[in-house]
């Protein structure tokens, strides 16, 4: 009988609820159309909040697993290829812009040109040259002068690179793994007249038709090397960044497909902005050769180029 008194009086108290729960029951059952109609806002704005957050924790579990997923890829396209699409050249190589002087460039230059025997070969080709003066973007150019104190209309390859690269602070070695990835300036063995008018690939597409405003060896130099610093001054303008997830495609056909990069440095993300795809398996597979028909190559041989000629792109 006691025990049967004890239970009632628990069951008792525990139904009657939490004092705060109290409080809402009570402000509810007395309260007025207008304070029950603000209850219920609360109440509905209370469960939409916690749906939104529902949603954004199952957002961000799902945003970790593709993250995941994309880093394990990038480590069995390195551990397999050698090519790391979220890591193709780290920032610290890309932007140092003294890796090598004027004299490292020609020098370099007439090794890897030896075997030109054309009249118009890059090591020896010399270019009209002219002031530039500097932006937002880059410092400025003046021609050195020559022996008489006059400052040179015409330059060589070298100094031109060389000029480029101090004025925008971007490695020479990437400018001139860029004219071979483009134009394969570096080793022609008797180059043409659209080899160096479309140097950089900048704004130059295969059938000739160059803008005029970056047509010519001086212009392609020059505006890759700015067009660069562009790229990070308005990094937000396109498409591609880093520190996130990137889908980028193996071919301009979107029905060839694309897979999701976790792109890790800065230096990465302009490669992409200047040439918007990756290799694909088959692209990878053929080494410095032919893919399929979705293959890509300008990211690949880039990397290629680079790594043959000044060793690993990805240390610091």
């Amino acid at each position: 009988m006691g025990t049967s008194r004890d239970i009632r009086k628990s069951t008792s108290r525990h139904g009657r609820g939490t004092p705060w729960t109290r409080r809402v029951k009570d402000r509810w059952v007395h309260g007025s159309p207008a304070t029950r109609t603000v209850m219920a806002a609360i109440a509905v704005a209370l469960c939409i909040a916690s749906g939104a957050l529902f949603i954004l924790g199952a957002r961000a579990l799902t945003l970790h697993a593709e993250i995941a997923q994309a880093k394990a890829r990038q480590v069995e396209l390195t551990e397999d290829y050698d090519f790391d699409p979220g890591n193709i050249i780290s920032d610290g190589q890309f932007f140092d812009d003294d890796s090598m002087d004027e004299q490292g460039i020609q020098d370099f230059l007439d090794e890897k040109g030896a075997s030109c025997t054309g009249k118009e070969c890059l090591h020896t080709k010399t270019f009209t040259v002219a002031t530039r003066a500097a932006d937002d973007l880059c410092d400025g150019y003046v021609p050195a002068k020559d022996a008489k104190g006059k400052v040179r209309t015409k330059e060589k390859a070298a100094a031109i690179i060389a000029g480029a690269a101090t004025s925008c602070g971007i490695s020479p070695k990437v400018l001139l793994t860029m004219l071979q990835k483009e134009q394969q300036l570096v080793t022609a063995t008797d180059p043409i007249a659209f080899q160096y008018k479309a140097a950089m690939g900048l704004s130059c597409p295969d059938d000739d038709s160059c803008d005029p405003r970056y047509a010519g060896f001086v212009e392609q130099v020059f505006g890759a090397a700015e067009r660069y610093r562009y790229y990070e001054a308005y990094e937000e303008q396109y498409g591609y960044a880093a520190g996130r997830l990137n889908y980028v495609q193996f071919n301009p056909d979107p029905s060839c497909g694309g897979d999701e990069v976790w792109i890790e440095n800065k230096a990465t993300a302009l490669l992409y902005i200047y040439t918007p795809y990756q290799p694909n398996l088959a692209a990878l597979a053929a080494g410095s050769g032919e893919g399929d028909g979705c293959s890509t190559y300008g990211n690949r041989n880039f990397a290629l180029i680079y790594t043959g000629w000044f060793g690993n792109p990805r240390t610091a």
